[in-house]
């Protein structure tokens, strides 16, 4: 294929990036940069992206936005769970049924030739005897090599300097070293509460009421009820569940519009339960008094942060001391250095 035309409109794309998402900053500000200086020098070699986070915090839809940004297609390639190289480079054609890689069709999908290629779920590419793919992404992601990228299919070398190759994963621990090399990670945290309520209301509120052919004067979700959707009813980096949830409230309403009880509905805190059944999870909140044998602990993980309370229980024994739960390493050294310091000032 040929390039497709690009937008240069700066302006333009930063107002596509910021209808489609909330926050992101660096990675906005990233793109802008290369559009920049594009402008200015057409050899500068397209970047090699990887988007690092938690589930559910918008790294694929990322993806489709900087296309729209940037007036190129958008071609995306799921990564998760390929363990044959030849997905990658493609069967020589010898091989009964031989045909290109993946990489290769989904750029004659594009029909061009600087697509913004996204490879999702980079970090959970495995390896066996039928070979390495993270090894022949070496390849496709290296912009030296990457303008004679060879597949055995087709047996000529195709050129995919012009590429914008996004990557995303969950984490980077199992991405192989060379590959890591290659890339510049971005990380996106999770949101925070606030950001979730700002989320809500700007973007998942108005598309679940768009796709359930609702409007505004049908139901209305305050914001007291979106905050206790978020606190009780979600425990999680992103909004996908929150969505999820908001899109089970809507679906609710339609049939009571149909049966005539009423032509709007407001969705107060007390009326969750009756379109959600129980809160699934506790709201983190110290106790008010402090009782003897407990403290308050808190908690780090890849949703954010957590109070807990840590109960602790002096028996008669030979010293030993034990953990109970499902706790891991970091909260294991917490409970021991703790003891360490009750035994150090206790005589």
């Amino acid at each position: 294929g040929t390039p497709a035309a690009e937008s240069w409109d700066i302006k333009q794309a930063a107002k596509v990036l910021d209808e489609d998402h909330y926050g992101v900053e660096k990675i906005k500000e990233r793109i802008l940069e290369y559009m920049a200086v594009r402008q200015r020098s057409q050899s500068l070699r397209s970047p090699i992206l990887c988007f690092v986070g938690p589930p559910g915090v918008g790294k694929t839809s990322l993806g489709k936005s900087i296309a729209r940004a940037l007036g190129r297609k958008f071609v995306r390639l799921s990564l998760g769970g390929i363990h044959d190289e030849a997905e990658i480079r493609g069967h020589r054609r010898t091989y009964i049924g031989a045909m290109p890689g993946r990489i290769l069709q989904q750029m004659k999908v594009a029909g061009a030739r600087n697509p913004v290629f996204m490879l999702d779920e980079i970090d959970k590419v495995g390896a066996d005897w039928r070979g390495d793919p993270s090894s022949a992404l070496l390849e496709v992601l290296d912009p030296e090599q990457n303008k004679d990228f060879s597949d055995h299919y087709l047996e000529v070398p195709y050129d995919l300097s012009q590429v914008l190759f996004i990557t995303t994963g969950n984490v980077v621990d199992t991405i192989i070293p060379p590959l890591r090399d290659r890339m510049e990670v971005i990380r996106l945290p999770g949101y925070t509460e606030d950001e979730k309520m700002h989320i809500a209301q700007q973007f998942l509120v108005p598309r679940q009421l768009r796709e359930h052919g609702l409007t505004e004067e049908n139901l209305e979700l305050p914001e007291a009820a979106l905050r206790v959707l978020i606190r009780e009813y979600t425990h999680e980096a992103g909004v996908r569940n929150l969505e999820r949830e908001i899109a089970n409230i809507a679906r609710k309403i339609p049939r009571r519009i149909a049966e005539g009880e009423t032509e709007k509905v407001i969705v107060r805190p007390e009326d969750l339960f009756a379109y959600l059944g129980p809160s699934r999870f506790e709201f983190g909140v110290a106790e008010l008094e402090d009782q003897v044998g407990a403290a308050t602990g808190v908690a780090v993980n890849e949703y954010g942060g957590d109070v807990m309370t840590v109960e602790a229980i002096a028996m008669q024994g030979r010293g030993e001391f034990a953990l109970t739960g499902q706790i891991g390493k970091v909260m294991e050294e917490s409970a021991r250095a703790a003891v360490s310091y009750a035994r150090a000032h206790a005589l």
